[in-house]
């Protein structure tokens, strides 16, 4: 057993954020159990894992422990043999009170497999609400999902199948499963896809105090630790894509620096809650002028007021593509629209056309300051190019599509 003890000081966090501490591995050990302890009342750590090959795991401030052995490992962290050499507990100093944190980390080796956690038991599959009737465009169709939630893999508090059966009754066909820092709930989505009839999209969110993104694909784990040129980098190489995310979200609004902004932007995430502030709209407008906008639920709990969905983003997918790559083509082609939710007001682009839905009494705002008034429950528009609009008569966002 090895137990690391001490305080963190605001001065050990501006000399470096993250810190390590080792954990000898001996041949032939079948676990690593890990306690942190500390009063989270006066602070915040984020905890995490390396073995000596590279990332063993992630849970930031959700856990107080972990246990990683060769056939099951704490959510958030990747199970398999537990190469022997020298392990290092991370901890991230993410919130230390001016008179310090006193912390203890207790790690234990056993030769011993311990038994795994019961599972829970899978939940039926949910009925699905009817189809909004929409129109093909060139073949493809539009499908509604939520590119931002959360399961116990970080800090939500439902399983990967609980949240596939919360969007599916929700009417969702995809939805990009976000964990923080982590990629071990990726084995678990073909299943779970295939039991709900949801398509669920292997992503991660890459989160550090300057910033959060998401990075969309089973493009590995995205270190954290390297600046966020490498994240896209690393993304791009494997075939994935990066959006930011909540660039205007209080502590969590993206600060960082990136060479190459993104063209994928979280424009409109939950904490939008008064869609009359015009500020996501104007960052949008300077991120870069062909930004492509997607939205989030960010979804971690029942009782939020945030279930999937809200917003939906649309993706027009290729009709006879897997529905994960076809939604992740569609993302980086720019064919998508956002609605507050998959039955609200919409507004589509077919082609040259704009299809509003829904929408009888809003306005119709185009990227050069024109606008045209909404009149009946499904009107075309001539589109123009850029970012569109569906406006309330105060102004608030009701739609958004490029």
């Amino acid at each position: 057993m090895a137990v690391h003890r001490g305080r963190w000081t605001l001065r050990d966090r501006a000399e470096s954020v993250l810190r390590s501490l080792p954990v000898t591995v001996a041949p032939g050990t079948a676990a690593l159990t890990v306690r942190l302890d500390y009063p989270r009342q006066a602070g915040v750590l984020d905890l995490g894992c390396l073995g000596p090959a590279g990332f063993r795991g992630w849970s930031g401030g959700a856990r107080d422990g972990f246990t990683v052995a060769p056939d099951w490992a704490t959510p958030g962290y990747l199970p398999g043999e537990l190469e022997p050499g020298e392990w290092q507990v991370l901890l991230r100093l993410h919130r230390i009170p001016p008179d310090g944190l006193d912390f203890e980390v207790t790690a234990t080796v056993s030769t011993r497999r311990p038994a795994a956690p019961t599972p829970l038991a899978a939940p039926p599959r949910p009925d699905r609400p009817p189809r909004r009737a929409l129109p093909a465009v060139d073949g493809r169709r539009w499908l509604p999902g939520d590119l931002h939630a959360h399961t116990v893999h970080s800090d939500g508090v439902q399983t990967i199948d609980q949240l596939a059966v919360l969007g599916a009754s929700r009417g969702l066909d995809f939805l990009a499963v976000t964990d923080h820092n982590t990629v071990s709930h990726h084995p678990w989505l073909p299943d779970s896809s295939a039991r709900y009839g949801i398509a669920l999209v292997p992503g991660q969110e890459v989160t550090t105090d300057r910033g959060h993104a998401n990075v969309f694909g089973p493009v590995g784990w995205i270190d954290f630790r390297q600046p966020p040129d490498e994240w896209l980098a690393t993304a791009e190489r494997a075939g994935g894509l990066m959006s930011v995310n909540h660039p205007l979200s209080a502590d969590c609004a993206w600060r960082q620096p990136l060479t190459t902004r993104t063209r994928l932007a979280e424009v409109w995430h939950s904490g939008w809650w008064d869609r009359t502030w015009g500020a996501p709209l104007a960052w949008a407008q300077a991120w870069r002028p062909d930004v492509v906008p997607v939205g989030g639920s960010d979804y971690h709990r029942p009782g939020d007021g945030v279930p999937p969905g809200s917003p939906t983003t649309w993706a027009l997918v290729d009709g006879d593509a897997p529905p994960e790559g076809a939604v992740l083509d569609a993302l980086r082609a720019g064919r998508t629209a956002i609605s507050a939710g998959p039955d609200e007001p919409l507004l589509l682009r077919l082609g040259e056309e704009l299809l509003a839905l829904d929408a009888d009494g809003t306005m119709l705002g185009y990227p050069d300051g024109s606008h045209r008034v909404v009149r009946g429950d499904r009107c075309l528009f001539p589109a123009g190019d850029g970012l569109h609009v569906l406006e309330s008569h105060r102004m608030e966002v009701i739609a958004l599509c490029i």
